[in-house]
């Protein structure tokens, strides 16, 4: 009797999501791939054994040049395998896609699919699941399981004129309180101690749908989630900034002191066509009432260089500001000339070399304040969170530190022993400019 030869089951597509950008784009991945997961669909992040049949969702960065042309690569990348048989759909989101649909469509028009920023629902009936609205808050984290990106808020009102943030987000939209502890308490049982509050401006949080900004009311909320350890504050803004959070952060233990304030520039000339809505003056006084308020608080800033304009004397006097300030953290980017917005209007007429130049004479300064400050912990113990083993040391970072942008805390492995994800006391033996080293003590 002669069997029919059976073939084997085609294995079934599973979605290999990219994300390309900032701890926003982040968060969006985890909520896409909880809902794919919850649709019982196979995902995985950024997994390096693609398979031919593959659905690829790539979440673009739209920000600035050198983020566009990383997304612009990806989606190349990934469309000339579907060309070959490697991968099986290609599909695009985020913020590239989201301001550029149309040229993209013209220029990679082999890829199956492009969506914006607040198309979830389409994306998941393109993939054939459905939004299930019983998953608020439920993500695959995508960063180790103790620590997590906390979006509070989508979108921008702030004016500022070289930011494409507004044409990409869209206005600035508050998500419930209610929601918000929700998700902290799941989080929570999921085994995430540290909460990092992300938005494109936490400190508007609230205006839209409570009538005044409530910043406050919620770290409190959150502040009092069984299980949260650490809850850190980036990207607030500077004009408006409401005090009464710092008094939460006194207040509270887990709230960290630590605040992530991009200001951009010191010069008035700057500040102004920037549309900062401040002023040098004012925003000297703000630095020094932070910290008078919270002793001993790091305070991390971002800064641009080369903005349409920008004189020597200008950038002289943010040298200066910096070195007399002294930040804990900064970040330095040359400008970039965004179309659609206010300042592309203006000429772009500081060339690319002295961008870059001038970024580096900012980044040496910082350097020298860092290495600075890091001596002055020496022989001091610092509660410590463990984020990775890496060859011979386990990686932690203290209250003062946010993952990938700042110091880190090394801690031979030799002679001391760590869980990942948990809190342990290190005493700092050694500092360098960006790094500690330290021994576990009782």
């Amino acid at each position: 009797m002669r069997t029919r030869k059976t073939e084997a089951p085609q294995a079934k597509p599973r979605v290999n999501v990219i994300t390309l950008g900032c701890s926003k784009n982040v968060y969006d991945s985890e909520v896409l791939m909880g809902q794919l997961k919850g649709n019982q669909m196979s995902v995985v992040h950024e997994a390096e054994n693609v398979r031919d049949n593959d659905i690829i969702v790539i979440n673009t960065c739209g920000f600035i040049d050198n983020a566009k042309q990383e997304s612009i690569d990806t989606i190349l990348q990934f469309s000339e395998m579907k060309d070959q048989g490697k991968v099986g759909k290609v599909i695009v989101t985020g913020c590239l896609s989201e301001r550029y649909k149309s040229d993209l469509e013209q220029e990679i028009s082999n890829v199956d699919a492009y969506f914006g920023t607040n198309d979830l629902q389409n994306i998941l009936t393109e993939l054939g699941a459905n939004y299930k609205y019983e998953l608020l808050g439920e993500r695959l984290l995508t960063t180790p399981s103790h620590f997590a990106y906390f979006k509070i808020a989508e979108g921008c009102n702030r004016p500022c004129s070289f930011c494409a943030i507004p044409l990409m987000r869209g206005m600035h939209v508050s998500t419930p309180m209610e929601d918000l502890v929700k998700q902290a308490k799941s989080l929570a049982a999921n085994g995430t101690k540290e909460l990092i509050l992300i938005a494109q401006d936490l400190t508007y949080y609230g205006l839209d749908i409570y009538g005044k900004r409530n910043l406050d009311e919620l770290l409190r909320r959150l502040s009092d989630v069984n299980g949260i350890e650490w809850i850190r504050l980036q990207y607030a803004y500077p004009s408006g900034f409401p005090m009464e959070i710092l008094d939460a952060m006194n207040e509270r233990e887990n709230i960290c002191k630590y605040l992530d304030m991009p200001l951009q520039h010191i010069s008035d000339n700057m500040l102004k066509s920037m549309r900062r809505g401040t002023t040098k003056q004012k925003t000297t006084d703000l630095v020094n009432a932070i910290r008078d308020k919270v002793p001993g608080i790091a305070m991390r800033t971002t800064l641009i260089c080369g903005y349409p304009g920008e004189t020597e004397g200008d950038f002289n006097e943010m040298k200066d500001w910096v070195e007399e300030t002294r930040f804990d953290r900064l970040g330095c980017f040359t400008y970039s000339h965004e179309e659609k917005t206010h300042a592309y209007s203006l000429e772009d007429n500081v060339p690319q070399e002295v961008k870059e130049q001038r970024v580096e004479e900012v980044m040496e300064i910082q350097q020298n304040i860092s290495f600075e400050k890091n001596q002055e912990k020496l022989n001091k113990t610092f509660k410590t969170l463990i984020d990775k083993k890496e060859g011979d040391y386990f990686l932690g970072r203290t209250q003062y530190d946010s993952p990938e942008v700042d110091n880190e805390v090394l801690i031979h492995a030799s002679n001391n022993y760590a869980t990942i994800g948990s809190f342990v006391n290190v005493q700092i033996d050694r500092a360098e400019d960006f790094d500690l080293y330290g021994t576990i003590v009782k």
